[in-house]
């Protein structure tokens, strides 16, 4: 019986449209999407393959990572 994991992502919208997803857990995942939802679905894909891999190798499956985010102003 498999076990559920959740993984934090990160959308980061791109100047040409569509989003840039990024998974601080498992930071050779880099994948994009033309929409938000297409970037969900992206994401899960990608998890779920690079999860495949980690175990076929036999290295450990990471816990979650969620990033800390700040703004910090300069002076332009």
């Amino acid at each position: 019986m498999s076990r559920e994991l959740s993984y934090t992502i990160q959308l980061r919208p791109e100047p040409e449209g569509g989003f840039t997803v990024l998974v601080p857990a498992l930071p050779e995942i880099v994948t994009y999407g033309v929409d938000e939802d297409e970037a969900l679905r992206m994401a899960h894909e990608a998890i779920e393959l690079a999860l495949e891999v980690r175990r076929d190798d036999g290295e450990d499956i990471p816990a979650d990572i969620v990033p800390l985010t700040r703004t910090i102003s300069i002076a332009a």
